[in-house]
């Protein structure tokens, strides 16, 4: 765990060494931040309650999103590139060969790029967002503890998402089309443009149910108190499910992988 903890501390001093960059992407959520909130202004005069949630409910569901976008890297892990091209140069046989676990090296490199994410690009912005259009604000310390557990599993299920996409490079000539595929779903069907509330019909409800619905909707709906009680535990236990089953599905990759690099190494 030692390893694994530090290999965590290195992956969020890395990215806090990019200084120039994070003021960059700060600027840059706050400006769409800015550009979504009148979007979502403008549709909720014209649909008052649309999806549930009222005009401060949709405000600050538009700031949640330009804080975790990163976090939980609905646009890109953050690390997949990287993994893909030691793959594609073949200095993946020299990590599948260290005592250390593949997924677990990386899972702790993106958790420690993780926390930084959410202290370098999310506190600002949503700074930003509250005070100019005093959105809704949890309640107390414990819907604020609530919100983080909800994003600390939603990027787990975020990690195991781009971690399969990475394998995926072992079978593809190129991973490229797979971290397309997968952008495209995390922009989607993460409720990254609109609420998936508002989806309408069977692609609502099938939207709600893809894992890609833990890295925004579900913490978002944490933060607005949607869910208490039994329904929070059945939140955690969804985005929970889906980080088993995905992380799961990578060590098998992983495996075959591994297996693959033995017999073309022998």
């Amino acid at each position: 765990m030692r390893l694994y903890a530090t290999v965590a501390a290195g992956g969020f001093r890395r990215h806090a060494t990019y200084r120039v960059a994070t003021a960059a992407g700060v600027f840059t959520n706050t400006v769409f931040g800015f550009i979504l909130s009148y979007t979502y202004i403008a549709l909720w005069d014209e649909r008052p309650q649309l999806g549930g949630y009222s005009m401060d409910d949709a405000l600050a569901y538009v700031w949640i999103g330009q804080a975790l976008i990163t976090v939980c890297g609905m646009m890109g892990g953050g690390f997949e590139d990287e993994l893909i091209e030691r793959i594609r140069t073949g200095d993946i046989a020299v990590d599948l060969y260290r005592p250390a676990d593949l997924q677990a090296w990386w899972f702790s490199a993106n958790l420690g790029r993780s926390a930084f994410q959410l202290l370098g690009r999310g506190v600002v912005p949503m700074a930003v967002g509250w005070l100019a259009f005093r959105f809704t604000l949890p309640s107390g310390p414990g819907s604020w503890l609530a919100f983080l557990v909800a994003v600390a599993l939603g990027s787990a299920v975020s990690f195991a998402i781009w971690y399969l996409v990475a394998m995926s490079a072992f079978w593809l000539m190129d991973g490229q089309g797979a971290v397309q595929m997968a952008w495209l779903g995390g922009l989607f069907f993460s409720g990254m443009l609109l609420p998936l509330n508002v989806f309408p019909g069977a692609l609502g409800e099938l939207a709600r149910v893809l894992p890609w619905a833990s890295l925004l909707q579900v913490p978002a709906d944490v933060y607005l108190g949607k869910y208490e009680g039994l329904g929070l535990v059945g939140a955690y236990a969804f985005q929970g499910c889906w980080a088993l089953v995905l992380f799961g599905a990578g060590r098998a990759a992983q495996a075959a992988a591994t297996r693959k690099v033995v017999v073309q190494g022998g």
